[in-house]
This record gives C-alpha cells, sequence and structure tokens, in this order.
C-alpha cells in the first residue's frame, strides 16, 4: 500500500521510492571513495523528497529547505574543508528555513512552558546543543568557530521550533536531524582517526538523516497521524 493516491506508478510514490532507493544505494557505498556516482546518490535522496514536496504542493519553505539540504549533501560527499564549508553553509540556510517554516505552521512558543512534554524535550535538545559546543570548541581550531556556534544555534532554534507543532513525525524528525548532526560532529572532530566506531557512526549518521528529512517531509504532506 503506498502513502499516496495511485500505485507505485503513480508520480508521487515513484518519487519516493527513488527518493528511498537512492538513500539505500548510497548507505552502501557510503565506505567507498568519492565518485560522481556516489555524490549523485547521496544528492538525489534528499532532492526527490523536495521533488515530492513539489508534486503534492508542499509548503515552499519545505521544499527550499529540502532542495538546499541535497545541495549540503553534494558538497558533503566529497573530500575536503571546502567542501565540508560548502556543506555547513547549505545546511545552516536549511535550517533557517525550516525554523521558519515550524515557527509559521506551529501552534506558537507559547505551547512549550504549556505542555510539559514539550518543555521538557526543549531543555534535552538545549543540553544536547550546549554540551556539542563544549565539545567541540577546542577541537574545530579558531577558524572554525564562529560558523559551528551557529549552525549548532541554527539546529537548536530548529528543534525547538519543531515543538510547537502537533504532527509526530515532524518532531520526531527534528529530533532524528539533531542527532544526525550530533553524531556527525562527533565522528568528525571527537573520535580518533583510527577509530573502528567511525564506520558505524558513518551509517549511522546517514540513517538518521535520512529518516529525519522523510519524517518531516511525510509529516507535512500526509495530514494524518497527528501527535
Amino acid at each position: 500500500m503506498m502513502p499516496f493516491p495511485g500505485g507505485i506508478d503513480a508520480n508521487a510514490n515513484a518519487t519516493l521510492v527513488f527518493s528511498v532507493a537512492a538513500a539505500v544505494i548510497y548507505a552502501f557505498t557510503l565506505d567507498m571513495r568519492p565518485t560522481l556516482a556516489r555524490s549523485a546518490a547521496k544528492t538525489l535522496a534528499v532532492a526527490m523528497l523536495a521533488v515530492l514536496a513539489a508534486l503534492q504542493g508542499g509548503p515552499l519553505l519545505l521544499v527550499a529547505a529540502l532542495a538546499l539540504s541535497a545541495v549540503g549533501d553534494a558538497f558533503l560527499s566529497r573530500d575536503g574543508e571546502k567542501a565540508f564549508l560548502g556543506g555547513l553553509a547549505s545546511f545552516l540556510a536549511a535550517h533557517v528555513l525550516y525554523v521558519a517554516l515550524f515557527a509559521r505552521s506551529g501552534g506558537g512558543f507559547g505551547l512549550l512552558p504549556a505542555e510539559p512534554w514539550r518543555a521538557a524535550i526543549a531543555v534535552a535538545m538545549a543540553v544536547f546543543a550546549l554540551a556539542m559546543l563544549l565539545a567541540l570548541w577546542r577541537r574545530v581550531g579558531p577558524a572554525l568557530r564562529l560558523p559551528v556556534s551557529a549552525y549548532i544555534a541554527a539546529i537548536l532554534a530548529m528543534g525547538i521550533s519543531a515543538l510547537t507543532l502537533g504532527h509526530v513525525w515532524i518532531i520526531g524528525g527534528a529530533v532524528l536531524f539533531m542527532a544526525s548532526d550530533g553524531l556527525l560532529a562527533a565522528e568528525k572532530f571527537l573520535a580518533p582517526a583510527i577509530s573502528p566506531h567511525r564506520a558505524w557512526m558513518r551509517h549511522a549518521v546517514w540513517v538518521l538523516y535520512y529518516a529525519a528529512q522523510l519524517g518531516i517531509t511525510m509529516g507535512f504532506l500526509l495530514k494524518h497521524g497527528s501527535a
């Protein structure tokens, strides 16, 4: 049973299947050296979610955030500091768009103190972001401290703004997004270069990240299943 009207050959369902297939292909090629085909698989996974959102008449901010995320994926699929900074800038912009989307679509930040479970998650997110910043501050070097700090502030704002919505998939997606970013930072800057844990960390980052983008996308496109 497909999530959108029609069979697997319907445009929306076919686009979703294409996205999932690209995500799976990238997961199996993640430990290989960077190639154009590997970069294409990583980029297409979320780019197809942007296409899906556009096909289904999703919010323009959602389409734009997904498209910027796909650009970030293209940068991060390559090696080098310039590619990393390009990816960081792309995802920073995507998070700003997500904040605008969530704040516009949600019930207002007054929901956080009004409902204890939302407030508890918000506090946990803030503690997580602060711990990430403190852990990275000395490891990233002076040149990266400002952009990394701005990025952490953006993902915290994204997570907290998601808590103003009522859809469990969107809130869950935001939580997974923060977990993915935290694990990516640990793998890139904190884990020793020869650590045996780096391999599973890279795979976990991708699974968490794609699940986050998929959850946010489907949360906006499918109106049922609200919390």
